[in-house]
């Protein structure tokens, strides 16, 4: 297909043209389901003129030239909801693209409401229809179909107009440094990359303390480690229900370990199982003073929930007012600390582009500078009657 590059010679004409322009579109097509890294099927790259799929999984295709267009700075790199993308290519360039335009993001700076999804900002912006019929497909089979090529191009053609758009909104309202503060968390690699040692606060451990979360955190990382060896899920290596059992009884011996629900013998016995019960008792013969603090939910006071309802309403009305996305200036959690603690809150909300359009207000409603009523159909700010 005319439309779909196969070949490393063929891949570095086209990335040599798209280095002559001032940005790009591109998107991917992965699968993960049985994998520990997604495995890259198809890249789409647009340019003002033209666009390709290339089909990562050709036989002898190298992308390294696709890879030095990610890397050239002078180009800039447009995505939708980038996390996914950026990840692939950390994974196998061992750089992210940089800089970066997320659409996804800027449709939340611009009041597209949270989250927005590519085909619904599409239409929005552009009035095109994308056919979703291929989203659900199978990239890794070949041949790819030209109905799938046409789908997977219309997310890096229709993405042009889309972020010109965008950018045009966010020079009019003076917000790009809004957008630029949050790509510098996309372009960060911290953002993708999991410590092992700190695999196990992902794991729900309720309950879960001295000895036991050092075991925890023992065996969650070399469930860690052994995802990532081997490529396979880390449910697929060993479930959280299991490392949480693990934790609690502390096996010591093969038999022990293979009484483990969801483990069996033939792990227990095999060379994986050798690892694991050494990663136990690392874990279990850890000193005390090595040992992982219990996660702390905050002592909230009693009022709290009343007074982060509140703000609730002060933060849906100010975003409103600056037609911003809600879940982009702040998440409940966020809201109840704010509520709590006031200016000692260490939460996004109270720093940055955020704090002038929620934070700052949330503090004078807290602090009783402040108060909202009911004006006709809306709530508003109304200032404290001076004494």
């Amino acid at each position: 297909m005319s439309d779909v590059i196969t070949d490393t010679q063929t891949l570095r004409d086209f990335c040599k043209r798209l280095h002559d322009e001032p940005y790009v579109t591109v998107d991917t097509e992965f699968i993960r389901e049985s994998t520990f890294w997604p495995e890259l099927c198809l890249v789409q790259l647009g340019g003002a003129e033209e666009a390709y799929a290339v089909d990562a999984l050709a036989d002898g295709i190298d992308l390294a030239p696709m890879f030095e267009l990610m890397a050239d700075t002078s180009v800039l790199k447009v995505f939708h909801a980038a996390r996914q993308d950026l990840e692939i290519f950390l994974n196998l360039a061992g750089e992210l693209p940089r800089p970066i335009f997320d659409t996804q993001v800027a449709a939340m700076v611009c009041g597209f409401g949270d989250s927005v999804g590519y085909e619904a900002l599409i239409s929005k912006l552009t009035d095109a229809r994308i056919d979703k019929g291929s989203r659900f497909t199978d990239w890794k089979l070949r041949p790819l179909s030209e109905k799938q090529i046409k789908y997977a191009l219309a997310d890096v053609t229709h993405l042009r107009p889309a972020h010109e758009i965008l950018a045009g909104k966010l020079e009019l309202s003076g917000r790009q440094s809004w957008v630029t503060a949050e790509m510098a968390i996309l372009e960060d690699t911290k953002t993708y990359i999991v410590d092992p040692d700190e695999a196990y606060k992902r794991i729900k451990s309720r309950g879960a303390k001295g000895r036991q979360l050092s075991v925890l955190r023992a065996v969650a990382a070399w469930r860690e480690h052994e995802a990532q060896r081997r490529n396979m899920p880390r449910s697929r290596i060993l479930r959280d229900e299991a490392l949480l059992e693990i934790s609690h009884r502390i096996p010591k011996t093969v038999d022990e370990l293979a009484k483990t629900r969801g483990l069996g013998r033939r792990l227990a016995e095999g060379s994986s199982g050798d690892t694991l019960l050494k990663a136990i008792i690392k874990g279990a013969d850890a000193p005390k003073s090595e040992w992982p603090e219990p996660a702390q939910k905050p002592d909230l006071p009693a009022w709290t929930a009343a007074a982060a309802d509140l703000l609730k309403v002060l933060l849906k009305m100010k975003c409103a007012e600056a037609n911003v996305a809600t879940k982009l200036v702040a998440n409940a959690a966020d809201v109840e600390l704010i509520a709590a603690f006031g200016e000692d809150a260490d939460v996004p909300a109270l720093k940055g582009w955020r704090l002038s359009v929620f934070g700052e207000d949330a503090l004078r409603l807290r602090n009783g500078e402040i108060c909202l009523q009911l004006a006709g159909d809306r709530v508003a700010i109304a200032e404290k009657p001076s004494a």
